[in-house]
């Protein structure tokens, strides 16, 4: 029988439950989240948008299908731990180039299986999402509990400035349109995709400036995913009402937020978030329902918008909350989902076309 060490994950309410460690040994803190994805995990643990988090997969069994060089989403993991029920020490896909757990392994990523992660599911969502800590080296569970409380969280925390890049790159070198990404925390898939709708993609840190923006004369801007709480990224916020009218904007997720907040909205954080792929999705302007990928906390207050400025697109079928939103007399638009997937359905990937159409516009207005 194979030895396994024990591992604890324990919660701020006082829940502590007993699994045993996979990946690397070690303690970590974050917000747990639980995502109800059943495939992408490896998309999950490489997406930086997670920044700050402990993922729960409510999937029973992870690793079964390995680890390959083509599914990551940026250049290394952000998030700060990992939680399944079943972990798989076997993987089996002619696309698989590593276990998963040698490469937590290696990427120093702590893992906990072995839990019995509905329970913490039915909990998170009576409770709501709540600070966590895993450990394979602290076994007490008051310690534990103690850790988890004082741990910082996410309210109020500029995650932006952990996982954004640290100096402007191009992605590709050539193309008919050119984008600059606000790089919040950008998933590659992003990037594929603009690239295959012909656009020559060039990301920027978080803090780039209007005026070095406007510098790169950019057909439009990408604001993209990214973690944490998105009032506290407020260089952001004010660099966005600058360009707001000069330039067609494209915002996913933390970009939808920090759109909103450029609009002098109000963002609040949700009971326990939306993490998965399979949210469904209504288009309020075609009555069209998509199934989406989704990964956020935090949401737009829907009262504190001008409704005189902007025509809300998208609702979410589970609560009701704001999915989507355009401006009624600018070239620009958001949506809280991930038209890119990655992992996920491919349902909203015809918003990228819209995006292509705004700056098209923008484009002949220019001559």
């Amino acid at each position: 029988m194979d030895f396994k060490k024990k591992a604890k994950i324990a919660l701020e309410s006082g829940r502590v439950f007993n699994g045993f460690a996979f990946g690397a040994e070690g303690e970590r803190t974050g917000e747990l989240v639980f995502n109800t994805s059943m495939t992408g995990y490896q998309e999950i643990i490489t997406d930086p948008s997670y920044k700050g988090q402990i993922v729960l997969m409510t999937y029973p069994l992870i690793g079964n299908y390995g680890f390959n060089e083509d599914d990551i989403e940026s250049g290394k993991p952000f998030f700060e731990g990992f939680v399944c029920r079943e972990f798989s020490r076997i993987d089996s896909n002619w696309r698989s180039c590593t276990g998963i757990e040698k490469y937590m392994k290696e990427k120093n990523i702590v893992g906990v299986e072995g839990i019995d992660t509905r329970a913490i599911t039915k909990h998170v969502r009576v409770a709501g999402a709540m600070k966590a800590v895993i450990s394979t080296v602290d076994m007490n569970d008051s310690s534990l509990i103690n850790k988890a409380k004082v741990s910082k969280g996410l309210i109020g925390i500029d995650l932006v400035k952990d996982v954004t890049v640290e100096k402007a790159y191009q992605w590709n070198k050539s193309g008919k349109y050119n984008v600059i990404v606000i790089d919040c925390g950008v998933k590659f898939n992003i990037l594929r995709i603009l690239e295959k709708k012909g656009c020559r993609v060039t990301c920027v840190p978080a803090c780039t400036t209007f005026e070095d923006i406007k510098a790169l004369d950019p057909d439009g801007i990408l604001l993209s995913n990214g973690p944490g709480d998105p009032e506290a990224v407020t260089y952001v916020i004010d660099t966005v009402k600058k360009l707001l009218g000069k330039f067609p904007i494209f915002g996913i997720c933390l970009g939808h937020q920090i759109l909103g907040l450029a609009l002098g909205g109000k963002t609040y954080k949700l009971k326990f978030g939306h993490h998965g792929a399979n949210h469904p999705v209504r288009d309020v302007l075609t009555g069209k329902i998509s199934i989406t990928s989704q990964n956020h906390g935090f949401n737009v207050e829907d009262s504190s918008l001008n409704m005189d400025e902007i025509v809300v697109t998208h609702l979410n079928l589970n609560d009701n909350t704001i999915e989507g939103m355009r401006l009624k007399k600018i070239p620009a638009f958001s949506v809280q989902f991930h038209p890119e997937a990655s992992p996920g359905p491919h349902d909203a990937a015809s918003l990228f076309d819209n995006f292509v159409e705004d700056m098209e516009k923008f484009r002949a207005k220019k001559k």
